[in-house]
């Protein structure tokens, strides 16, 4: 690769991986479009594949910071891990077997609920900040759908699958953002790899792209864990919902053109 889009891609990536790991997201709303649109990657599977490598690399290098400030869930994430990383490899399987063009449609229309909840919350949801640890049952019994809705959006669209984690965690199961956004991250690695491995098999990995986007991201994933006590959680939540609507039209978007 030359050094012109190697540094684009780079510089692109220390963004996405501060307001990455800033969110609980993978990244992956952000990466697909850049590869897609900007030509780097010749079809949607492959800029798929490549960011799934790249989220590993969001949930390492944030997660290092979370879990030595104590953000991270471990019960939870370590509940959650199982299912996310089985529905990360049926993810990348099917998007083998069918165009992912209405299931996209679908996701898109999907997020607009907790999207648009976060936006126009004035205030701390009543459910928020309960201690999902006391509600063991619950938390068993809604891990395992969680996991695998959050692995097969992650293996099928190259997102780390923080946009269905994040408001599911908030919203079912009373956890602060904050919590819920180490634990996303946290949950990441294992479901992205993955999905990557997966991704390589079938041909979708480009490691020449994955590369600068990798080194770019663990900069910028260091930033984010550090900006987030800084940011007011009202304004958090909204941020999240504003990348939620973002991520919504483009599916949409790339889906119906």
């Amino acid at each position: 690769m030359e050094l012109g889009p190697f540094l684009l891609l780079f510089g692109a990536a220390v963004g996405i991986g501060t307001l990455a790991s800033l969110l609980g997201i993978g990244g992956g709303s952000f990466v697909v479009p850049l590869l897609t649109l900007a030509g780097f990657a010749a079809t949607t599977q492959q800029a798929v594949g490549t960011s799934s490598a790249a989220i590993v690399f969001t949930s390492l290098s944030s997660s290092i910071v979370y879990a030595r400030r104590r953000a991270i869930d471990i019960r939870m994430g370590l509940l959650l891990m199982p299912t996310t990383a089985a529905g990360a490899w049926l993810g990348a399987y099917l998007t083998r077997l069918f165009s992912a063009r209405w299931l996209a449609v679908a996701f898109a229309v999907f997020l607009l609920y907790p999207a648009a909840t976060l936006l126009l919350a004035h205030s701390e949801e009543a459910r928020e900040g309960q201690r999902p640890s006391r509600a063991g049952a619950r938390l068993i019994a809604i891990a395992a759908p969680l996991g695998l809705l959050a692995g097969i959006a992650a293996g099928l669209f190259g997102i780390g699958g923080g946009t269905v984690m994040v408001p599911a965690l908030t919203f079912l199961l009373g956890v602060d953002i904050r919590t819920a956004v180490a634990t996303s991250l946290f949950v990441m690695a294992p479901s992205a790899a993955v999905a990557a491995l997966q991704h390589g098999v079938q041909g979708n990995l480009r490691l020449d792209l994955a590369l600068p986007l990798i080194l770019g991201i663990v900069i910028g994933a260091q930033v984010g864990p550090r900006l987030a006590p800084r940011v007011p959680t009202r304004r958090l939540r909204q941020l999240f919902g504003l990348v939620l609507l973002y991520a919504a039209a483009n599916m949409a978007w790339k889906a119906l053109r």
